[in-house]
Protein backbone atom coordinates (compact mmCIF):
# COMPACT_ATOMS: atom_id res chain seq x y z
CA UNK A 1 0.00 0.00 0.00
CA UNK A 2 1.87 3.05 -1.31
CA UNK A 3 1.56 6.71 -0.40
CA UNK A 4 0.13 8.57 -3.39
CA UNK A 5 -0.66 12.06 -2.06
CA UNK A 6 0.14 14.14 1.02
CA UNK A 7 -1.89 17.32 1.51
CA UNK A 8 -1.62 19.92 4.26
CA UNK A 9 -4.74 21.98 4.97
CA UNK A 10 -4.16 25.08 7.14
CA UNK A 11 -7.15 26.35 9.12
CA UNK A 12 -7.77 29.35 11.41
CA UNK A 13 -10.43 31.01 13.50
CA UNK A 14 -10.55 34.28 15.39
CA UNK A 15 -11.50 34.49 19.03
CA UNK A 16 -14.84 36.30 19.38
CA UNK A 17 -15.28 39.33 21.59
CA UNK A 18 -14.99 38.41 25.24
CA UNK A 19 -13.44 34.97 24.62
CA UNK A 20 -9.77 35.99 24.77
CA UNK A 21 -7.63 34.23 27.38
CA UNK A 22 -4.44 35.89 28.68
CA UNK A 23 -1.46 33.83 29.84
CA UNK A 24 2.33 33.87 29.76
CA UNK A 25 2.61 33.80 25.97
CA UNK A 26 0.11 36.65 25.51
CA UNK A 27 -3.59 37.15 24.84
CA UNK A 28 -5.17 34.94 22.21
CA UNK A 29 -6.30 36.62 18.99
CA UNK A 30 -6.79 33.55 16.80
CA UNK A 31 -5.94 29.89 16.68
CA UNK A 32 -4.45 27.92 13.80
CA UNK A 33 -4.21 24.23 12.94
CA UNK A 34 -2.95 22.12 10.05
CA UNK A 35 -4.83 18.98 9.03
CA UNK A 36 -2.75 16.43 7.12
CA UNK A 37 -4.41 14.09 4.61
CA UNK A 38 -2.41 11.11 3.34
CA UNK A 39 -3.92 9.07 0.49
CA UNK A 40 -2.87 5.60 -0.63
CA UNK A 41 -3.08 3.49 -3.77
CA UNK A 42 -5.56 1.16 -2.03
CA UNK A 43 -8.03 3.93 -1.28
CA UNK A 44 -7.36 4.17 2.46
CA UNK A 45 -6.96 7.76 3.62
CA UNK A 46 -5.38 8.79 6.91
CA UNK A 47 -5.61 12.09 8.76
CA UNK A 48 -3.27 13.73 11.22
CA UNK A 49 -2.61 17.09 12.82
CA UNK A 50 0.57 19.14 12.51
CA UNK A 51 1.08 21.99 14.94
CA UNK A 52 1.26 25.29 13.01
CA UNK A 53 4.14 26.70 15.07
CA UNK A 54 2.52 30.15 14.78
CA UNK A 55 3.22 30.06 11.05
CA UNK A 56 0.72 27.71 9.37
CA UNK A 57 1.61 28.92 5.90
CA UNK A 58 5.29 28.17 6.37
CA UNK A 59 4.72 24.65 7.72
CA UNK A 60 2.20 23.93 4.96
CA UNK A 61 4.68 25.08 2.31
CA UNK A 62 7.41 22.91 3.84
CA UNK A 63 5.15 19.86 3.64
CA UNK A 64 4.06 20.41 0.06
CA UNK A 65 7.37 21.59 -1.34
CA UNK A 66 9.90 19.46 0.50
CA UNK A 67 8.67 16.65 2.73
CA UNK A 68 5.82 15.20 0.67
CA UNK A 69 8.07 14.56 -2.37
CA UNK A 70 10.42 12.58 -0.11
CA UNK A 71 7.63 10.19 0.90
CA UNK A 72 5.42 9.71 -2.18
CA UNK A 73 5.70 6.08 -3.29
CA UNK A 74 6.82 4.74 0.08
CA UNK A 75 4.89 2.05 1.92
CA UNK A 76 2.17 3.79 3.95
CA UNK A 77 2.57 1.29 6.80
CA UNK A 78 6.32 1.86 7.08
CA UNK A 79 6.19 4.46 9.85
CA UNK A 80 9.80 3.79 10.88
CA UNK A 81 11.10 4.09 7.32
CA UNK A 82 9.21 7.27 6.51
CA UNK A 83 10.26 8.84 9.80
CA UNK A 84 13.88 7.95 9.17
CA UNK A 85 13.84 9.33 5.64
CA UNK A 86 12.55 12.72 6.80
CA UNK A 87 15.02 12.74 9.66
CA UNK A 88 17.91 11.90 7.33
CA UNK A 89 16.97 14.40 4.64
CA UNK A 90 15.55 17.25 6.76
CA UNK A 91 16.00 17.11 10.51
CA UNK A 92 19.62 15.98 10.70
CA UNK A 93 21.09 18.41 8.18
CA UNK A 94 20.03 21.79 6.74
CA UNK A 95 16.48 20.86 7.72
CA UNK A 96 14.64 23.84 9.23
CA UNK A 97 14.63 22.18 12.65
CA UNK A 98 11.36 22.56 14.53
CA UNK A 99 9.35 23.29 11.38
CA UNK A 100 10.28 19.94 9.90
CA UNK A 101 9.41 18.20 13.19
CA UNK A 102 5.95 19.80 13.15
CA UNK A 103 5.39 18.74 9.56
CA UNK A 104 6.63 15.20 10.16
CA UNK A 105 4.42 14.88 13.25
CA UNK A 106 1.20 15.38 11.31
CA UNK A 107 2.25 13.04 8.50
CA UNK A 108 3.31 10.34 10.94
CA UNK A 109 -0.03 10.61 12.77
CA UNK A 110 -1.89 10.19 9.48
CA UNK A 111 0.18 7.11 8.63
CA UNK A 112 -0.77 5.52 11.96
CA UNK A 113 -4.39 6.31 11.18
CA UNK A 114 -3.95 4.41 7.90
CA UNK A 115 -2.35 1.46 9.69
CA UNK A 116 -5.25 1.24 12.10
CA UNK A 117 -7.84 1.43 9.33
CA UNK A 118 -6.01 -1.20 7.26
CA UNK A 119 -5.87 -3.54 10.26
CA UNK A 120 -9.43 -2.64 11.31
CA UNK A 121 -8.14 -1.87 14.79
CA UNK A 122 -8.33 1.22 16.99
CA UNK A 123 -4.93 2.80 17.38
CA UNK A 124 -4.54 1.89 21.06
CA UNK A 125 -4.79 -1.82 20.17
CA UNK A 126 -2.34 -1.44 17.31
CA UNK A 127 0.10 0.17 19.75
CA UNK A 128 -0.31 -2.70 22.19
CA UNK A 129 -2.58 -0.96 24.68
CA UNK A 130 -6.07 -1.50 26.06
CA UNK A 131 -9.23 0.55 26.41
CA UNK A 132 -8.59 1.88 29.89
CA UNK A 133 -9.62 4.90 31.89
CA UNK A 134 -7.07 7.73 31.87
CA UNK A 135 -6.99 10.58 34.37
CA UNK A 136 -7.69 13.96 32.79
CA UNK A 137 -7.18 17.55 33.82
CA UNK A 138 -9.01 20.65 32.64
CA UNK A 139 -6.52 22.39 30.37
CA UNK A 140 -6.30 23.96 26.94
CA UNK A 141 -6.67 27.74 26.57
CA UNK A 142 -8.49 28.27 29.85
CA UNK A 143 -8.08 29.42 33.48
CA UNK A 144 -5.99 32.42 32.46
CA UNK A 145 -5.22 35.78 34.06
CA UNK A 146 -8.33 37.16 35.75
CA UNK A 147 -9.57 38.19 39.16
CA UNK A 148 -9.00 35.42 41.67
CA UNK A 149 -12.72 35.20 42.44
CA UNK A 150 -13.75 34.63 38.81
CA UNK A 151 -10.83 32.23 38.36
CA UNK A 152 -12.14 30.10 41.21
CA UNK A 153 -15.64 30.25 39.73
CA UNK A 154 -14.35 29.02 36.37
CA UNK A 155 -12.45 26.24 38.10
CA UNK A 156 -15.61 25.12 39.89
CA UNK A 157 -17.40 24.83 36.54
CA UNK A 158 -14.92 22.18 35.45
CA UNK A 159 -15.18 20.29 38.72
CA UNK A 160 -18.94 20.19 38.24
CA UNK A 161 -18.37 18.42 34.90
CA UNK A 162 -16.33 15.70 36.59
CA UNK A 163 -12.72 16.90 36.48
CA UNK A 164 -10.60 16.10 39.52
CA UNK A 165 -7.62 18.14 38.34
CA UNK A 166 -7.04 21.44 36.52
CA UNK A 167 -4.24 23.69 35.35
CA UNK A 168 -3.88 27.36 36.30
CA UNK A 169 -2.06 29.81 34.05
CA UNK A 170 0.55 31.74 36.00
CA UNK A 171 3.44 33.96 34.89
CA UNK A 172 1.57 37.25 35.36
CA UNK A 173 3.56 38.49 38.35
CA UNK A 174 4.81 36.55 41.34
CA UNK A 175 2.59 38.53 43.74
CA UNK A 176 -0.60 38.07 41.73
CA UNK A 177 0.21 34.44 40.89
CA UNK A 178 0.58 33.65 44.58
CA UNK A 179 -2.72 35.32 45.42
CA UNK A 180 -4.55 33.41 42.69
CA UNK A 181 -3.20 29.93 43.43
CA UNK A 182 -3.75 30.28 47.18
CA UNK A 183 -7.33 31.48 46.66
CA UNK A 184 -8.18 28.68 44.23
CA UNK A 185 -6.75 26.08 46.62
CA UNK A 186 -8.82 27.50 49.49
CA UNK A 187 -12.01 27.46 47.42
CA UNK A 188 -11.49 24.00 45.88
CA UNK A 189 -10.16 22.23 48.95
CA UNK A 190 -7.36 19.71 49.20
CA UNK A 191 -8.75 16.85 47.11
CA UNK A 192 -8.33 18.53 43.70
CA UNK A 193 -4.98 18.33 41.89
CA UNK A 194 -3.86 21.85 40.94
CA UNK A 195 -1.25 22.04 38.18
CA UNK A 196 0.39 25.30 37.06
CA UNK A 197 1.85 26.60 33.80
CA UNK A 198 3.97 29.76 33.50
CA UNK A 199 4.31 29.53 29.70
CA UNK A 200 8.03 30.49 29.88
CA UNK A 201 7.27 33.88 31.50
CA UNK A 202 9.26 33.49 34.75
CA UNK A 203 12.59 34.87 35.82
CA UNK A 204 14.64 32.97 38.38
CA UNK A 205 13.55 35.53 40.99
CA UNK A 206 9.90 34.72 40.19
CA UNK A 207 10.56 31.00 40.55
CA UNK A 208 12.24 31.52 43.92
CA UNK A 209 9.20 33.40 45.22
CA UNK A 210 6.48 31.20 43.75
CA UNK A 211 7.79 27.64 44.06
CA UNK A 212 7.65 27.54 47.89
CA UNK A 213 4.01 28.66 47.70
CA UNK A 214 3.25 25.99 45.11
CA UNK A 215 4.76 23.51 47.54
CA UNK A 216 2.48 24.81 50.30
CA UNK A 217 -0.65 24.35 48.18
CA UNK A 218 0.64 20.95 46.99
CA UNK A 219 0.71 21.84 43.31
CA UNK A 220 1.25 18.86 41.03
CA UNK A 221 3.87 20.61 38.90
CA UNK A 222 5.22 23.91 37.59
CA UNK A 223 5.20 23.77 33.81
CA UNK A 224 7.60 25.66 31.56
CA UNK A 225 8.72 28.42 33.93
CA UNK A 226 11.55 29.20 31.48
CA UNK A 227 12.33 28.98 27.78
CA UNK A 228 12.60 25.43 26.47
CA UNK A 229 16.38 25.61 25.96
CA UNK A 230 17.25 27.44 29.20
CA UNK A 231 18.63 24.34 30.89
CA UNK A 232 20.71 26.36 33.37
CA UNK A 233 17.58 27.96 34.84
CA UNK A 234 15.76 24.64 35.04
CA UNK A 235 18.69 23.12 36.92
CA UNK A 236 18.79 26.02 39.35
CA UNK A 237 15.01 26.07 39.92
CA UNK A 238 14.98 22.34 40.62
CA UNK A 239 17.10 23.03 43.72
CA UNK A 240 14.46 25.32 45.28
CA UNK A 241 12.11 22.59 46.47
CA UNK A 242 11.81 18.84 45.90
CA UNK A 243 8.03 19.04 46.45
CA UNK A 244 7.02 20.60 43.12
CA UNK A 245 8.35 18.87 39.99
CA UNK A 246 9.23 20.96 36.97
CA UNK A 247 7.45 20.01 33.75
CA UNK A 248 8.40 20.66 30.13
CA UNK A 249 8.41 19.07 26.71
CA UNK A 250 5.69 20.59 24.55
CA UNK A 251 8.38 22.71 22.90
CA UNK A 252 10.95 19.96 22.56
CA UNK A 253 11.30 18.08 19.31
CA UNK A 254 12.30 14.44 18.78
CA UNK A 255 13.87 12.05 21.27
CA UNK A 256 17.20 13.79 20.86
CA UNK A 257 15.98 16.98 22.54
CA UNK A 258 14.27 14.94 25.26
CA UNK A 259 17.63 13.26 25.82
CA UNK A 260 19.00 16.74 26.54
CA UNK A 261 16.21 17.19 29.10
CA UNK A 262 17.30 13.94 30.70
CA UNK A 263 20.94 14.99 30.78
CA UNK A 264 20.02 18.33 32.37
CA UNK A 265 18.50 16.34 35.23
CA UNK A 266 16.00 19.06 36.20
CA UNK A 267 12.67 18.25 34.53
CA UNK A 268 10.74 15.50 36.29
CA UNK A 269 7.58 15.56 34.12
CA UNK A 270 7.76 15.19 30.34
CA UNK A 271 5.05 16.63 28.08
CA UNK A 272 5.57 15.69 24.43
CA UNK A 273 2.93 16.89 21.98
CA UNK A 274 2.17 14.32 19.26
CA UNK A 275 1.62 17.13 16.73
CA UNK A 276 5.06 18.60 17.48
CA UNK A 277 7.56 16.07 18.87
CA UNK A 278 7.81 13.91 15.73
CA UNK A 279 4.46 12.14 15.77
CA UNK A 280 3.30 8.90 17.33
CA UNK A 281 6.37 6.97 16.20
CA UNK A 282 8.68 9.34 18.06
CA UNK A 283 6.40 9.77 21.08
CA UNK A 284 6.61 6.01 21.69
CA UNK A 285 10.42 6.28 21.73
CA UNK A 286 10.34 9.29 24.05
CA UNK A 287 8.02 7.49 26.47
CA UNK A 288 10.31 4.45 26.47
CA UNK A 289 13.32 6.58 27.39
CA UNK A 290 11.33 8.23 30.16
CA UNK A 291 10.06 4.93 31.55
CA UNK A 292 13.62 3.74 32.24
CA UNK A 293 14.05 6.72 34.57
CA UNK A 294 10.57 6.63 36.14
CA UNK A 295 9.62 9.89 34.43
CA UNK A 296 5.86 10.25 33.83
CA UNK A 297 4.49 11.23 30.42
CA UNK A 298 1.76 13.89 30.56
CA UNK A 299 1.30 14.89 26.90
CA UNK A 300 0.46 18.40 25.79
CA UNK A 301 -2.63 18.48 23.57
CA UNK A 302 -3.10 20.93 20.72
CA UNK A 303 -5.93 22.42 18.76
CA UNK A 304 -8.10 19.83 17.00
CA UNK A 305 -9.85 16.65 18.02
CA UNK A 306 -7.40 14.63 15.92
CA UNK A 307 -4.50 15.33 18.25
CA UNK A 308 -6.66 14.83 21.33
CA UNK A 309 -7.94 11.46 20.09
CA UNK A 310 -4.49 10.29 18.96
CA UNK A 311 -3.03 11.31 22.33
CA UNK A 312 -5.56 9.18 24.20
CA UNK A 313 -4.67 6.15 22.07
CA UNK A 314 -0.99 6.75 22.75
CA UNK A 315 -1.56 7.12 26.49
CA UNK A 316 -3.64 3.94 26.64
CA UNK A 317 -0.58 2.10 25.30
CA UNK A 318 2.01 3.90 27.47
CA UNK A 319 3.09 2.34 30.75
CA UNK A 320 4.20 5.60 32.34
CA UNK A 321 1.29 7.76 31.16
CA UNK A 322 -0.01 10.36 33.60
CA UNK A 323 -2.67 12.99 32.96
CA UNK A 324 -4.46 13.65 29.66
CA UNK A 325 -4.80 17.38 28.95
CA UNK A 326 -8.47 17.88 28.11
CA UNK A 327 -9.21 21.06 26.20
CA UNK A 328 -11.93 22.95 28.07
CA UNK A 329 -11.50 26.17 26.11
CA UNK A 330 -14.69 28.25 26.16
CA UNK A 331 -14.39 28.65 22.39
CA UNK A 332 -12.57 26.07 20.27
CA UNK A 333 -14.56 24.88 17.23
CA UNK A 334 -11.57 22.75 16.15
CA UNK A 335 -11.95 20.49 19.20
CA UNK A 336 -15.31 18.97 18.24
CA UNK A 337 -15.64 19.60 14.52
CA UNK A 338 -15.16 15.87 13.75
CA UNK A 339 -17.22 14.72 16.72
CA UNK A 340 -16.22 14.62 20.37
CA UNK A 341 -12.72 13.13 20.80
CA UNK A 342 -13.24 12.43 24.51
CA UNK A 343 -15.87 12.52 27.25
CA UNK A 344 -15.11 13.22 30.89
CA UNK A 345 -16.66 10.82 33.36
CA UNK A 346 -17.74 11.27 36.95
CA UNK A 347 -14.46 9.58 37.90
CA UNK A 348 -12.46 12.41 36.29
CA UNK A 349 -11.22 10.05 33.57
CA UNK A 350 -11.49 9.68 29.80
CA UNK A 351 -10.82 6.79 27.41
CA UNK A 352 -9.77 6.30 23.76
CA UNK A 353 -12.19 5.92 20.87
CA UNK A 354 -13.10 2.45 19.59
CA UNK A 355 -13.28 2.92 15.80
CA UNK A 356 -10.37 1.85 13.55
CA UNK A 357 -7.38 4.14 13.38
CA UNK A 358 -7.65 7.38 15.31
CA UNK A 359 -11.40 6.90 15.30
CA UNK A 360 -12.74 10.20 13.94
CA UNK A 361 -14.71 10.66 10.71
CA UNK A 362 -13.31 13.66 8.83
CA UNK A 363 -15.78 15.84 6.95
CA UNK A 364 -13.64 18.13 4.80
CA UNK A 365 -16.62 20.29 3.83
CA UNK A 366 -16.19 21.94 7.25
CA UNK A 367 -12.80 23.33 6.26
CA UNK A 368 -14.30 26.08 4.12
CA UNK A 369 -15.56 27.73 7.30
CA UNK A 370 -12.03 28.19 8.65
CA UNK A 371 -9.81 29.79 5.97
CA UNK A 372 -6.25 30.38 7.12
CA UNK A 373 -5.63 33.83 8.65
CA UNK A 374 -2.21 35.43 8.42
CA UNK A 375 -0.63 37.15 11.38
CA UNK A 376 0.29 36.37 14.99
CA UNK A 377 -2.01 34.30 17.15
CA UNK A 378 -1.20 36.14 20.37
CA UNK A 379 -0.57 39.74 21.36
CA UNK A 380 1.83 40.37 24.22
CA UNK A 381 3.01 43.51 25.98
CA UNK A 382 6.75 43.79 26.62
Amino acid sequence: MKITTITAIPLSYRLPEGKTVTMGVGSTLKRDAIIIRVETCEGITGYGEAHPGRSPGAVTSLIHGTIAPLLIGMDATDCIGTWQRVHRMQLSSHGLGAGAALALSGIDMALWDIRGKAANMPLYQLLGGSKRRIKAYAGGIALGYQAKESLAEEAQEYLARGYKALKLRIGDSAKVDIERVKHVRTVLGDDIDILTDANTAYSMADARRVLPVLADIQAGWLEEPFACNDFASYREAAKITPLVPLAAGENHYTRFEFAQLLEAGAVQVWQPDLSKCGGITEAVRIAAIASAYRIPINPHSSATGLNHAATLHFMAATENAGYFEACVSKFNPFRDMFGSPFAIGADGCVEPLDKPGIGLEIDESIFKDYPVIDGPGYVVKF
